[in-house]
């Protein structure tokens, strides 16, 4: 399939976006205490859609998938912020969880973006789209589960 160069931009920066995701998910499942176990089953599951993603995204820009070295600026500086947290005890489970939410708007954000970039053709839009509908209710789960936290 030909792609534009735009449409390849698009796809590349949703690849890295997915491995940011995949690196802070993987993160925060390795910082997990006991107390919030069930937490890593729900990570563990949203950074295999990431990965799941990077791949059918990679196979649309005609490239190998890249699940360690194409992280964005944001997403480094979005997995120091965890690491920040963690070392001066921001581990809570509402903490963990408004930094999980945090994520899933970045992403949420930038799969938005290239839904309305218009940008991709039309077999990329439908995959983008699928992905997007999938990130949307990871982002619902993490809220309502934060919301479940505060309370």
């Amino acid at each position: 399939m030909a792609t534009t160069e735009n449409a390849t931009g698009v796809l590349h920066e949703l690849i890295e976006i997915n491995n940011d995701r995949v690196a802070g998910f993987e993160k925060v499942i390795a910082d997990i205490n006991d107390e919030n176990i069930d937490l890593k089953a729900i990570f563990e599951g949203y950074a295999q859609q990431s990965r799941k993603n990077v791949q059918e995204l990679s196979a649309i820009a005609g490239s190998a998938p890249h699940l360690e070295d194409d992280n964005s600026v944001a997403g480094t500086l979005h997995r120091a912020w965890i690491d920040v947290k963690a070392l001066f005890g921001g581990s809570d489970r509402a903490s963990i969880l408004s930094e999980a939410e945090r994520g899933e708007d970045a992403i949420k954000k930038a799969y938005q973006d290239a839904l309305n970039s218009a940008e991709l053709p039309f077999d990329a839009q439908e995959i983008v789209r699928s992905q997007a509908q999938d990130i949307n209710s990871a982002h619902d789960k993490i809220k309502l589960l934060r919301d479940a936290a505060k309370a």
